[in-house]
């Protein structure tokens, strides 16, 4: 209980009492009737009761006004978790009359407030998210084709989850602006590459493009356009490269062939080494600078040019090369050159004017490529023929040394004589079947062509029966030479029956140091049908010679034409013999 004199209440009620005892002895020395009196007191205590009424209306508002803010405050603090996609704070205790309105409106402000800078920092977020994501939306798509209500940040939903979205979109926008800038950084380089190569200044395209793609500090421009524009002048240079490159290479064949023409010196030639270089190459690997910039393809067109005139100041001589070259390979080939006229003839017609040199010149091109084209059909032929006569050749030496009447002597390289003529002979004996082989050859190659086959201007298969028959003269040679050795052997057989006698030491002692001779360095000679072949056998006629003690010498007449019978031995008997008579030297 409060104490009467700090009361306020109290201290009122005395007041009022003392103030209406004073009015009473107011009204007593007016002489106020009761009537007036009770209803100045009524006045007074309606007057009262009106204003405590209205404080009590008062009071009613604030509490009211109280409680509506703590109800907004809840609701707020209610909607800020909602947006921001957490969990309701819960306010209000299970007592609700344990505090007043304003202590729970105390309470609930606090954490309001933080809510409200929490969101306040979100919305930034998402504003600092938005405005990344509308910056590279105005680079990628240009700010016309981007919508700008997206700056607007929608406060109902700022959750976590949709700000993750904004940042998948943000990042998926980074990357597609990072792919673009690596295109754009691309076509900017194919577009510099192109241009040294053309020897165009690269700066003044790119600018027309877009002015950032000049500058080699700024960002570069992304968008669309951009890109299209880049692509549309690559795929121009590269096509005027292209058309370069072609006129460049058609000049430099037609360089190579005049250089071939004329037999260009290797100094002068080495001056445009960069274009003969390139007449194969492709496209991308042309890099230098300048390569196919028109002041250097008109350098290149002047030279061609002068190489030009100098090639028709010079055409006669060429015909004349071109004509050595044709006789030349034809030669190698011992093919005969198709000869329509006289080189005198076709040197007057160029001199008067009636026939042009370059005709001329390019029928005997085309005689040259027939030719070439006919030498490599006619190539295993010809290494045939070549081995045929290269047999023929040892077939001429074999003929040779078997006329040697010195061959088997034990002299200085007797040895190696004795190995050329085994590889010898076996050569020749495969003759046959070289010639039958390099004929079946030739009819068919005939038979394919429809033109017979010649070498040095004669049928090759004519040449292969004229050494057939040859051979086959000389094969009856050789049996009417072996039938008639054996009736000489017959009658010295009979003589020595007859006689009794034998071959004289005397005559065996000389004929085995007759006078040595080396034939180990015969000389081959090139022969078109082979050298004459004779290899008849022929029995020991020393052994057949040798006689009894008791029969009667040999006459002179008779050791005369034995001796000359062994000088007709045949190889593979002599070989023995002289291998004895060696081994007893």
């Amino acid at each position: 209980m409060s104490n009467p004199q700090t009361d306020p209440l109290v201290q009122v009620e005395t007041t009022c009492g003392s103030l209406l005892y004073e009015l009473q002895i107011i009204w007593d020395e007016v002489g106020e009737s009761e009537a007036d009196r009770d209803k100045l007191l009524l006045e007074i205590e309606q007057e009262c009761l009106e204003v405590y009424r209205r404080k009590v209306d008062l009071a009613n508002r604030s509490r009211a006004q109280l409680r509506q803010a703590i109800a907004d405050s809840e609701a707020e603090l209610a909607a800020i978790c909602s947006a921001m996609g957490e969990r309701p704070v819960h306010i209000r205790q299970s007592d609700k009359n344990a505090e007043s309105l304003k202590e729970e409106l105390r309470r609930t402000l606090p954490q309001l407030e933080e809510m409200r800078k929490r969101k306040s920092d979100r919305r930034n977020q998402f504003l600092e998210v938005q405005e990344q994501i509308q910056d590279i939306s105005n680079e990628i798509y240009g700010t016309a084709e981007y919508i700008s209500s997206k700056k607007v940040v929608d406060e109902s939903d700022l959750s976590l989850r949709k700000l993750e979205e904004l940042h998948r979109e943000l990042h998926e926008l980074q990357k597609e602006k990072s792919d673009r800038l690596r295109q754009v950084q691309e076509h900017v380089s194919t577009v510099n590459s192109l241009c040294s190569v053309l020897g165009v200044d690269s700066k003044n395209i790119l600018t027309e493009v877009h002015p950032s793609l000049g500058d080699s500090v700024g960002s570069k421009n992304i968008s669309n356009n951009t890109i299209d524009q880049l692509a549309a002048a690559t795929r121009k240079l590269r096509e005027v490269k292209l058309q370069r490159m072609q006129r460049l290479q058609d000049l430099a064949s037609t360089m190579l062939e005049l250089w071939h023409l004329m037999d260009t010196p290797i100094e002068e030639q080495q001056m445009f080494q960069t274009v003969t270089c390139n007449i194969a190459a492709s496209e991308h690997e042309i890099t230098e600078p300048n390569t196919l910039s028109v002041d250097f393809i008109n350098y290149v067109e002047a030279e061609v040019s002068r190489l030009e005139e100098l090639k028709s100041s010079k055409m006669k001589e060429l015909v004349l090369k071109k004509r050595s070259e044709l006789e030349e390979f034809c030669r190698k080939t011992h093919m005969v050159p198709e000869v329509d006229s006289t080189m005198d003839d076709v040197i007057e017609a160029i001199e008067s004017g009636v026939v042009d040199p370059a005709c001329v010149l390019e029928q005997i091109e085309f005689q040259i490529a027939k030719v070439k084209e006919e030498a490599f059909s006619r190539k295993e032929i010809l290494e045939k023929i070549e081995k045929w006569l290269a047999a023929c050749d040892e077939e001429s030496w074999l003929e040779e040394y078997n006329r040697d009447e010195n061959r088997y002597n034990a002299g200085r390289g007797a040895h190696l004589t004795l190995k050329r003529a085994e590889k010898a002979r076996s050569l020749v004996n495969k003759l046959p079947a070289m010639v039958d082989a390099l004929a079946s050859k030739t009819i068919a190659w005939e038979k394919e062509r429809g033109f017979e086959f010649t070498y040095d201007g004669i049928r090759l298969l004519s040449m292969l029966e004229e050494y057939t028959l040859l051979r086959q003269e000389k094969e009856q040679e050789r049996r009417r030479q072996r039938d008639q050795k054996k009736l000489q052997e017959q009658l010295i057989a009979e003589q020595e029956a007859l006689y009794g006698s034998k071959p004289s030491p005397l005559k065996t002692q000389s004929v085995k140091k007759a006078p040595r001779m080396s034939t180990g360095g015969a000389n081959n000679r090139r022969v078109s049908v082979g050298g004459t072949m004779i290899h008849t056998p022929k029995p020991d006629l020393l052994q057949s010679a040798k006689a009894s003690p008791h029969s009667r010498p040999i006459r002179k007449s008779d050791r005369v034409h034995l001796n000359d019978r062994l000088n007709l031995q045949d190889d593979s008997s002599s070989v023995l013999s002289a291998g004895s008579d060696i081994a007893e030297l």
